[in-house]
């Protein structure tokens, strides 16, 4: 069983929400108002609900209540509620999943575990756009997911054969398959039209250095795995936690011995009621 049969001819996998293309089309027209984007997004007033909650969430922090989805976009503008909406689409795409075989609100904190440290670490190195780096920490795993939906029987086995010889996951998932849960969410990504960047980060987590065109974002998502697995909020199945690369510290520019305490005392101060916000979306 290759990537593409895994993927493709699946409706659920296949494509995301119309909504989140809807809003991607809109952004791009030069004529587009707040108005009209947040029309677009009020057509589903269940999407609208959770992105109030999480602009009104620890998330953001913001001392005032922000009551629209027009105010929302004021205060954050599009790019970053777009990486929401995205965030938000995905967490209800994949249901079905037994908890005999992954438990879901365990796989959940932790993605939001490395999308909050990820989110943490891309503010450090001063970047602006962070929602983009928290949504690559929270799908970072979701190849993991597709195995469990398309190939449940043989993720099962994978389970049992890390317990028993200590490998990573991921090494056993590459002598099954010939590719792991990263290159196979990559492909994900990239079915869904998604951004090169955001498919790379995710693709390539577990080895940064294979990152051509954007490494210094596949880094952040490898120190954030790493990271959220040592907070032990929860997991992806992983039995013991994946290596974090010397490297990567290198390569974003921040002093592991520094910032590394920063981020996790930022990541307790917002996890429980940033957690129970996105939970609701799942």
């Amino acid at each position: 069983m290759n990537i593409t049969e895994l993927i493709q001819g699946d409706n659920q996998l296949a494509t995301l929400p119309e909504v989140f293309y809807k809003l991607n089309a809109a952004i791009e027209d030069p004529d587009c108002t707040f108005d009209d984007i947040g029309e677009i997004i009020s057509i589903d007033p269940a999407l609208s609900a959770r992105l109030l909650k999480i602009v009104n969430s620890a998330f953001y922090g913001f001392s005032t209540q922000v009551e629209t989805i027009t105010h929302a976009l004021t205060i954050i503008g599009t790019d970053q509620l777009t990486q929401l909406v995205l965030a938000t689409a995905v967490m209800n795409q994949f249901k079905g999943i037994p908890d005999d075989l992954l438990n879901m609100n365990s796989f959940w904190r932790h993605s939001i575990t490395a999308g909050l440290a990820a989110r943490s670490i891309a503010a450090l190195s001063g970047e602006y756009n962070v929602e983009r780096f928290f949504v690559a920490g929270l799908l970072h795993d979701i190849g993991r997911l597709v195995f469990c939906l398309k190939a449940p029987e043989e993720f099962a086995e994978l389970l049992k054969k890390a317990e028993a010889s200590g490998n990573p996951l991921y090494v056993e998932e590459q002598a099954t398959f010939g590719f792991d849960h990263a290159e196979l969410g990559g492909q994900l990504l990239k079915e869904w039209k998604l951004p090169e960047r955001l498919i790379e980060a995710v693709a390539w987590h577990h080895f940064p250095d294979k990152a051509l065109s954007h490494p210094e974002e596949t880094a952040v998502v490898n120190l954030a795995d790493a990271i959220a697995y040592s907070l032990k909020f929860g997991s992806s199945g992983e039995t013991f936690v994946p290596q974090m690369e010397p490297k990567s510290w290198e390569s974003i520019g921040l002093p592991e011995s520094l910032y590394l305490p920063m981020i996790k005392d930022k990541i307790d101060q917002q996890f429980d009621d940033v957690a129970n916000v996105f939970l609701q979306t799942a």
